[in-house]
């Protein structure tokens, strides 16, 4: 008879938010796949638990993958955590999942606190609808397709990020998002737990350097409504040109344009040559 995947759900600083049934299910499974058992070992040792583990991260997902899930079809449970919060969200759990899926292996989830909901909750901003956009690529062209992406976006948006990178995130939010609300969740659950709601002007000020520390989730506030008007070549043109201020090509700017305009790719395209060649001269 197969075992079952549990999903469990870790603390995301303060350890009192450990759930009893988290607790009794680490206790009561096989064995556990963690992200890194270095971290993991020190949760287990604080609550007496003493089921051994398995190391599983984002460069061992399909072996490892493959071993587990031949381990859960001869009857083990076994219980994935992550160094913290929700395995699978903005994880390499997420693969194991699809394993166990893909293979009608049983998986259940044992909720715990996660940062995403939390920095939300805490964000003062609308909480209606929002979209998890977690990590922004290191490469410089996906985090510029990214960030185009969700330059018209409306529902408030999350992201997580490291603190060495907050400084050069906030000038590119900046840069393609314009001046818009922004509170940066700092330490959640933990002693010196932060939320600094500004505006990402005042953030590109603040931070300058890479000298902050902790676990950073940033919240920032949805485009306002576009107002109901009738296309125009000309408006499709400025807005092309305002997207190659951002460092896209014409072709690039064009295309985007017409996807928001409706106007013809190739009249602006047309139109942000002549533009350039009359600047030019």
């Amino acid at each position: 008879m197969s075992g079952k995947l549990f999903i469990v759900g870790t603390p995301i600083g303060n350890l009192s938010d450990f759930s009893p049934r988290a607790i009794e299910t680490l206790s009561q499974a096989d064995f556990i796949a963690a992200e890194d058992t270095r971290v993991t070992i020190k949760l287990l040792n604080k609550f007496n638990i003493n089921t051994p583990m398995v190391s599983y991260h984002k460069f061992n997902t399909h072996d490892k993958g493959d071993e587990i899930c031949r381990r859960i079809e001869n009857g083990e449970n076994c219980a994935i955590v992550t160094d913290a919060g929700m395995p699978c969200i903005s994880d390499p759990g997420e693969m194991l999942v699809k394993q166990c899926a893909d293979r009608n292996i049983p998986v259940c989830v044992v909720p715990g606190p996660t940062a995403l909901a939390s920095a939300v909750a805490v964000s003062g901003l609308s909480t209606g609808r929002f979209t998890f956009e977690g990590f922004l690529s290191v490469n410089k062209p996906n985090r510029r397709e990214h960030l185009l992406s969700l330059v018209n976006e409306q529902r408030t948006m999350v992201f997580y990020e490291a603190p060495h990178k907050l400084a050069a995130t906030l000038r590119d939010m900046y840069k393609f998002f314009g001046d818009r609300r922004i509170s940066i969740v700092r330490e959640l659950t933990k002693i010196h737990e932060e939320v600094i709601r500004t505006t990402l002007s005042e953030a590109v000020e603040k931070y300058t350097d890479d000298n902050v520390k902790g676990e950073i989730v940033l919240v920032i506030e949805g485009a306002a409504a576009p107002v109901k008007t009738e296309s125009t070549l000309e408006g499709a043109v400025e807005l092309a040109l305002e997207l190659m201020s951002t460092g896209i090509s014409p072709s690039e700017a064009a295309k985007e344009s017409a996807k928001l305009t409706g106007i013809k790719k190739g009249e602006i395209y047309k139109n942000i040559l002549t533009n350039n060649t009359k600047e030019g001269n």
